[in-house]
C-alpha cells in the first residue's frame, strides 16, 4: 500500500471505532435542539447549551473541548447580504488589474534581470482587496476620517496596478517599478512612506509588524476619541496578512489586547493560501482551523470564508456531515496538492474515500471539479464577511479566507511551492493568463507583456472612479498635517538651567520636565506618555494620579493601593499608555501616536520611556519601520549605560543602544549628563518635529544615579545640540610655577562625565596635567555632520573646503584627546578621524556584571583612575612624559595591569 493509502486506512479505522452506542437517544437530543432553533432562535439555543455545559462542570464531569467550528463558511447562504456592485464589471476590472500587476513584475525582470518582485501574493488576494476597494475602504478627507488599511507588502504590484487604472500612477511610473531613482520617479518595491510619502501609509513588508501595529493603531484611535482629541468612532483599521505570517510572534502576540479592549474597529483579513515562501504553512495540519482556535480563544469574532458559491449545492446536500468529516481528515498538504492536480485526481483521492461523496459529485465533470471556486476568490462570500465585520460590535474580527497562491498563473506556478519566487512567464504561460482573464492583448504583443488600460470614458474606468468617489477618494493615500504647532520656547525650562545642590538623577529631571509639559496650555493635551510596565522604576508613579492611565473601560475595581497618595488610577480619559510587559506593544503605540499627524490629522507628542537595554535591542525592526513611516516623538532609554545600574547584570546593562539607534537615518540620538542638557534637547526636538515639521525622531538616554546638577554654562546650547562643547577648562596652575604643564582633553558623556571630572582632578593634583573636560552629548550627531561636510567638499572640489564642526571646535586645542562613555568604544571612535591628532576611546565593550557602579567602572576601565591612565598614556606616546611615569601612575591608582580584558572575560 502507498503511504497515502495507509494514512487513509488508519483514519477510517479510527472513525469506525468511535461509534454511537445509542443512535436513538442521539436523534432525540438533536431533534430537541432543532425545535429550539426553529421556534426560539439561535440565542435561546446558545443559552441552553451554555447552561448544560455549566451544569456538567458543576457536577464535576470533564467535557469535550471543541476549539473549532466545522471546516465550512461561517456565514450560511441564507444569511448572505445582496451584493451591491456590478459583478461583471468588477470582475473585468479585477482581471485587468491582475494582468497589469503581473506585467509590472515580468517587464521589470525582463529589462533588469534579478530586480525581483512578486506576482503570486496579489494573485491570491485580488478579490479580497477589490471587494474592499469597491465597497468598504473609505478614504481620508479634510477631517482625516477615513479607514486605515495595512496592505500586505508582497501585494504591492496589485495596488500599483489599481492606481494605474485610477490614473494616479502613469505608464512611466509603471515602467520604473523597483527603480525609485529613475528620472520622473519610480515605484518602491514595497509599501514605503519614506520613499513614496504621498502614497503609502504603512511599511508592511517586514512580516509580523502589520498585525501588532494595526492592533495598537485601533486602540490609539479609541484613545484619541476617549480623550476628546479626535472623533474616530466611524473609522475602521484593516490589516491584510498572510497565513504564513502568523508564525511571526508579533502577529499573534497582542491579539488578546484587541478583544480585551473590545476593538470592534479592527479587522484582520488573513489570506489563507496555505503557502509560505518556500512550502506549505502547515503541510501536516490545517492552518485555518489552527488560527480559528487561536482567535476564538482570544475572544475575536472569527469568520471563515473557505468555499465559494460553486460549493453551496454540495454543502446543502444530505452528505454535508460526511463532507465535513472528509475535510477534517485532510491536511493542508493534500489541500494544496488538490489545487495542482486535475479534477480526476480530486474525484478519486478526495471524494472517492466514501461512496456517498463519490455519488455526490457524479454529475460534475472533471473540469467542473477542478474549477470549484474557493471562498477567497468569490466576491459574494468576501462581501458577506466584510459586511459582518464592519457591523459586528464588541470584539475585533478576523476573516480567514481560503485562496490559492499564484491564482491564475496555471503551470507557471498556481498553488506550487515555487510560486512565491516566480518573476517571469514564458509565451505559453502569458497566453494562458491572458485567456483566463480575457485581456485584449494580441498574440504578437504577448512577449512584451504590455500594460493595458481601457479608455478614460470606458465603463471600467468610469466605474472604478465612481466607486472610489462614493467612498471619499483614493486609497492608499498619505495626507499630512502641515500646520506648525506652537511649542514652548527655551525659557519654559528655566528652572533646569540654574542647577541644583540636591542630588537627583537625569531620569528624575526628565520626569519633572515631562510633568511640566503635560501642564503646558498648548502642547499638554498632546503629550502621550508610553511605558512598558516600568513607570515606578522611572519615578513616574505620581503621574498615575495626575493624569491617569488610559483604559477604555475606566476603572472597574478599587485598586489595592487606593489608600495611598500615588495609587494606581485607570480612567477612560487617562493620558498614560501603560502597556504591560511588552516593548513591542509599547513601540506599536509609539508608532500610532508618532504618525497621528498623517493618519488622523492631529499632532500627538509621544514619549516612550523604557529600559534602554530592552529598547533598540528588542524593537529594532519596529524602530526602523517608525523611521520609514516618518514618525515623530521621543524615545527615552531609562537606566541607561552599562555601569550605571547597580547589581542587575548582563541582560540589563546597555552599552550599545546608541550604536543601534545610529543605524536609523532620521533618529537623532543624545546621551546627556545634566538636566539642562536634557531640557535643551527636548525643546529642540519639539521645535524641529512639531513646529518646523521635520520627519525625525529623538532617542535620549537617562540614568538613575543621583548627583548634584550644575548650572548651564553660558552659550553652550548650540554645542549641546551639535554634540560637543567644553564643559569646564583645566584648573589654573599654581602661581609661581613657571613650567608649562602638559595639556590634555577628556570627552565625557552621560554618567561617565562625572568620572571625567574626577579624572581631571587626579591629573591636576597628582601628575601636574591640565585637562579640559568636554561634554559629548552625541557622537552620532558629530559624525553625521562631519560626513555631510566631507561629502560637500568632495562634490565641490573648486570651492573653499568646509570644516566639520568637531574639527573647527578642536583645531586650536593642544594635547591628546581621550573619550570615555558608558557605551562601546566604537561609539566615540567613529569621530576620531575628525579630531586633530586622533581620539583615544574608552568604553564598555563586553558582557555586563552584577556589581556596584564603582566595581563595574573599574572592570570596564572607564572610571576616573583608568581615564587618567589613558591620558597619561597618550601624553607618553607624544613624548611629553616618560613611559615610566605612566607605569608608576598605574600602580599608584590601584589598577591591575594584568586584569582580564572586559571584552572577552
Amino acid at each position: 500500500m502507498t503511504e497515502y493509502e495507509l494514512q487513509e486506512t488508519e483514519i477510517s479505522e479510527n472513525i469506525h471505532t468511535e461509534g454511537d452506542i445509542d443512535p436513538g437517544e442521539t436523534a432525540e437530543w438533536l431533534e430537541a435542539l432543532d425545535q429550539v432553533l426553529t421556534h426560539r432562535g439561535a440565542d435561546r439555543a446558545r443559552f441552553l447549551l451554555s447552561q448544560l455545559f455549566q451544569y456538567t462542570y458543576f457536577k464535576g464531569q470533564e467535557l469535550p473541548f471543541f476549539p473549532n467550528t466545522p471546516y465550512i463558511n461561517t456565514i450560511p447562504v441564507e444569511d448572505q447580504p445582496r451584493y451591491p456592485g456590478d459583478r461583471q464589471l468588477e470582475r473585468r476590472i479585477k482581471s485587468i488589474i491582475r494582468w497589469n500587476a503581473m506585467a509590472l513584475v515580468v517587464r521589470a525582470n525582463k529589462k533588469y534581470p534579478g530586480i525581483g518582485g512578486h506576482i503570486s501574493t496579489y494573485a491570491s488576494a485580488a478579490t479580497l482587496y477589490e471587494v474592499g476597494f469597491n465597497h468598504f475602504f473609505r478614504a481620508k478627507g479634510d477631517d482625516f476620517s477615513g479607514d486605515l488599511v495595512y496592505i500586505q507588502g508582497h501585494a504591492s504590484p496589485g495596488i500599483y496596478a489599481r492606481a494605474f487604472l485610477e490614473g494616479r500612477i502613469d505608464r512611466s511610473h509603471m515602467e520604473a517599478f523597483r527603480r525609485e531613482m529613475e528620472k520622473g520617479g519610480g515605484l518602491s518595491s514595497y509599501p514605503h512612506p519614506w520613499l513614496m510619502p504621498d502614497f503609502w501609509e504603512f511599511p508592511t513588508v517586514s512580516m509580523g509588524l502589520s498585525p501588532i501595529s494595526a492592533i495598537y493603531q485601533a486602540r490609539f484611535a479609541r484613545y484619541l476619541h476617549d480623550r476628546g482629541i479626535k472623533d474616530t468612532s466611524g473609522q475602521h483599521i484593516w490589516a491584510f496578512l498572510g497565513d504564513g505570517e502568523t508564525d511571526e510572534p508579533e502577529t499573534l502576540g497582542a491579539i488578546t489586547l484587541a478583544s480585551r479592549e473590545h476593538l470592534d474597529n479592527l479587522i484582520f483579513v488573513v489570506n489563507c493560501n496555505l503557502q509560505r515562501l518556500d512550502g506549505p504553512v502547515r503541510g501536516n495540519g490545517n492552518i485555518i482551523q489552527e488560527l480559528e482556535t487561536v482567535f476564538r480563544g482570544a475572544g475575536w469574532n472569527v469568520i471563515k470564508v473557505i468555499w465559494g458559491s460553486d460549493w453551496d449545492p454540495l454543502w446543502q446536500s444530505e452528505a454535508r456531515e460526511l463532507l465535513v468529516r472528509r475535510f477534517e481528515e485532510t491536511v493542508d498538504g493534500y489541500l494544496q496538492k488538490y489545487v495542482v492536480e486535475p479534477g480526476s485526481y480530486l474525484r478519486e483521492h478526495f471524494f472517492g474515500k466514501y461512496p456517498e461523496l463519490l455519488k455526490l459529485v457524479e454529475q460534475y465533470s472533471d473540469e467542473q471539479l477542478k474549477k470549484l471556486r474557493l471562498g477567497g476568490h468569490d466576491p459574494v462570500k468576501v462581501y458577506a464577511a466584510y459586511r459582518n465585520a464592519v457591523e459586528h460590535k464588541g470584539a475585533p474580527t478576523v476573516i480567514l479566507a481560503r485562496t490559492i497562491k499564484g491564482y491564475g498563473l496555471g503551470e507557471a506556478g498556481e498553488g506550487k511551492n515555487i510560486t512565491h519566487q516566480q518573476k517571469k512567464l514564458n509565451d505559453d504561460e502569458l497566453r494562458h493568463f491572458r485567456d483566463r482573464f480575457d485581456i485584449p492583448i494580441p498574440d504578437d504583443r504577448l512577449a512584451e507583456s504590455p500594460f493595458y488600460r481601457p479608455a478614460e470614458n470606458s465603463p471600467e474606468i468610469k466605474y472604478i472612479k465612481e466607486r472610489r468617489s462614493e467612498l471619499g477618494g483614493f486609497v492608499p493615500a498619505r495626507k499630512t498635517l502641515a500646520e506648525p504647532l506652537e511649542v514652548p520656547d527655551l525659557h519654559f525650562f528655566d528652572e533646569f538651567f540654574t542647577g541644583s545642590e540636591r542630588e537627583v538623577s537625569t531620569t528624575m529631571a526628565f520626569v519633572r520636565m515631562l510633568s511640566l509639559l503635560i501642564k503646558h496650555p498648548k502642547v499638554g493635551k498632546r503629550i502621550v506618555p508610553i511605558v512598558p510596565d516600568e513607570a515606578r522604576t522611572f519615578g513616574m508613579e505620581f503621574l498615575f494620579r495626575q493624569i491617569g492611565i488610559y483604559s477604555h473601560k475606566g476603572q472597574l475595581y478599587e485598586p489595592v493601593d487606593a489608600d495611598a497618595f500615588l495609587f494606581y488610577r485607570e480612567a477612560k480619559n487617562g493620558q498614560i499608555l501603560e502597556e504591560g510587559i511588552t516593548e513591542a506593544g509599547s513601540m506599536a503605540s509609539f508608532t500610532a501616536a508618532g504618525t497621528a499627524y498623517a493618519n488622523y490629522g492631529v499632532d500627538a507628542i509621544p514619549f516612550f520611556i523604557f529600559y534602554s537595554m530592552f529598547g533598540f535591542q528588542r524593537i529594532g525592526d519596529l524602530a526602523w519601520a517608525f523611521g520609514d513611516q516618518r514618525g515623530r516623538g521621543f524615545m527615552v532609554g531609562g537606566t541607561a549605560g552599562r555601569t550605571t545600574l547597580n547589581g542587575e547584570g548582563l541582560q540589563h546593562q546597555d552599552g550599545h543602544s546608541h550604536v543601534l539607534a545610529s543605524t536609523i537615518p532620521n533618529c537623532i540620538t543624545y546621551d546627556p549628563a545634566w538636566a539642562y542638557e536634557i531640557a535643551v534637547i527636548i525643546q529642540d526636538g519639539l521645535k524641529r518635529m512639531y513646529f518646523d515639521r521635520e520627519d525625525v525622531f529623538y532617542y535620549l538616554t537617562v540614568g538613575n544615579e543621583n548627583f548634584p546638577m550644575p548650572a548651564m554654562p553660558k552659550g553652550v546650547e548650540d554645542g549641546i545640540i551639535k554634540g560637543l562643547y567644553k564643559f569646564v577648562a583645566a584648573p589654573a596652575k599654581d602661581r609661581g610655577k613657571k613650567k608649562n604643564r602638559p595639556k590634555a582633553h577628556i570627552f565625557g558623556s552621560g554618567s561617565i562625565l562625572r568620572e571625567a571630572l574626577r579624572a581631571q582632578q587626579i591629573l591636576d593634583e597628582k601628575y601636574g596635567v591640565a585637562a579640559d573636560v568636554w561634554s559629548a552629548t552625541s557622537y552620532n550627531q558629530l559624525r553625521r555632520e562631519a560626513l555631510a561636510v566631507e561629502r560637500w567638499n568632495m562634490l565641490h572640489p573648486a570651492e573653499t573646503p568646509r570644516k566639520p564642526y568637531i574639527t573647527a571646535l578642536l583645531e586650536k586645542e593642544e594635547g591628546p584627546f581621550v573619550a570615555a562613555s558608558d557605551y562601546l568604544k566604537g561609539l566615540a571612535d567613529q569621530v576620531s578621524h575628525w579630531v586633530p591628532g586622533g581620539l583615544y576611546a574608552l568604553g564598555t565593550d563586553g558582557f555586563g556584571r552584577s556589581e556596584t557602579r564603582e566595581a563595574l567602572r573599574r572592570f570596564f576601565e572607564v572610571d576616573a583612575e583608568c581615564i587618567a591612565i589613558a591620558v597619561l598614556h597618550q601624553l607618553a606616546r607624544r613624548g611629553e612624559i616618560k613611559a615610566e611615569a605612566v607605569a608608576k601612575a598605574i600602580a599608584e591608582l590601584g589598577v591591575d595591569p594584568e586584569k582580564a580584558n572586559p571584552m572577552i572575560s
